[in-house]
């Protein structure tokens, strides 16, 4: 069995701005300085989120959920010294639809980050991640 990849480019811009993506993707600006985009610890949160997000959408269309809405923020806590690593990550899940509820959400949710998001699992295993659910 062949083993999964993945694959990016990047190309430096200018200071420390740089853009890049998947291969023949549009490509995004990421900015280490954030001045003018995203800047990849932000990038971190963003793909954390939006593959939870993604495998929450799955779940609850399995629970029978139809979906109306569905909004996610991140919030990173960083370490003083360097590395500058994520040590703790807390996600507002909020949801709309027939049939959402608390107890489905908050399950979709603990398949996501235990058992199917690939970004979240790839992080290291000491970061604490939290999450609060809203049902609107």
């Amino acid at each position: 069995m062949t083993a999964k990849t993945a694959s990016v480019s990047v190309k430096w811009r200018d200071q420390l701005v740089f853009e890049g993506g998947g291969a023949g993707q549009p490509p995004i600006v990421v900015d280490g300085d954030t001045k003018i985009a995203t800047s990849p610890v932000e990038l971190l949160l963003v793909a954390g989120a939006t593959c939870t997000a993604s495998d929450i959408v799955g779940i609850l269309e399995k629970m029978r959920v139809t979906l109306r809405s569905l909004e996610m923020d991140a919030v990173g806590t960083r370490r003083e010294e360097h590395p500058r690593r994520f040590t703790a990550i807390h996600f507002l899940v909020r949801v709309s639809g027939a049939g959402a509820d608390e107890t489905k959400v908050r399950r979709a949710v603990d398949l996501s980050l235990e058992k199917y998001c690939s970004v979240m699992t790839s992080l290291a295993p000491d970061i604490r991640v939290s999450y609060d659910v809203a049902i609107t």
